[in-house]
């Protein structure tokens, strides 16, 4: 065998050699490449999928944001209702203590034994006193007597004078409230027919209202 023989097939021999070594370079490098694209597809589309599911939470908590809301107002306007409501039933509670408290007056039995008359006139028919106890009073502060007939003072004084002689409310006409000295009044009425005529002492006492202290019966009735 010739030397040119030897080279050519030593020649065939290393190209071979490096052609297999380059194929199985460029397998292991499509390996690899193949690994990654499956890794990469495996785990990479993750963070698409939380945005999805995030996107819904966004969802859900405007919903509940108007949820809130709403029940805020739902709240506010039942608060309001409420209060509404609170101060109508006070206001009916306070006329319906006012009734009660005059039922009582009028319930109580109290005895009244015969008084000088300070009115030494002949209109005057007789006069009594009785251990009268002060009506109450829903005022406040130093008090300044007030002969306005929408005053709570007028009120409370027509109150003071059914105590004393037993009129019902609606049953009796107010003729004359006036200033009867510090802190005391003297007021005239009689019943709706005007068969009974009454002139009642009243005085205020602090912190409990006003106090009959006389009544006189009158033959005639002098504010007429």
């Amino acid at each position: 065998m010739s030397s040119f023989d030897r080279n050519s097939r030593v020649n065939k021999f290393e190209k071979r050699r490096k052609n297999t070594k380059l194929i199985s370079t460029l397998i292991i490098v499509a390996s690899f490449l193949v690994v990654f694209l499956i890794g990469l597809w495996i785990f990479g589309p993750d963070k698409e999928p939380k945005d999805d599911i995030a996107a819904p939470k966004t969802t859900v908590d405007d919903k509940t944001a108007d949820n809130d809301a709403g029940t805020t107002d739902d709240e506010t306007e039942d608060t309001e209702q409420n209060s509404s409501q609170n101060q109508e039933e006070s206001s009916q509670s306070n006329e319906n203590d006012t009734d009660k408290t005059d039922e009582s007056f009028a319930n109580e039995n109290v005895e009244t034994e015969p008084a000088n008359p300070i009115d030494s006139s002949d209109n005057v028919i007789e006069a009594y006193t009785a251990n009268w106890s002060p009506i109450g009073t829903n005022q406040t502060g130093p008090h300044t007597t007030q002969f306005d007939d929408d005053s709570q003072d007028w009120k409370e004084m027509e109150q003071a004078i059914r105590l004393a002689t037993g009129l019902a409310e609606g049953d009796m006409i107010t003729w004359f409230i006036g200033n009867g000295g510090d802190q005391k009044a003297i007021g005239t009425v009689t019943n709706k027919a005007e068969s009974e005529i009454y002139r009642v002492y009243i005085s205020w006492i602090d912190n409990q209202g006003w106090q009959p202290t006389l009544v006189e019966r009158l033959k005639n009735n002098d504010k007429k």
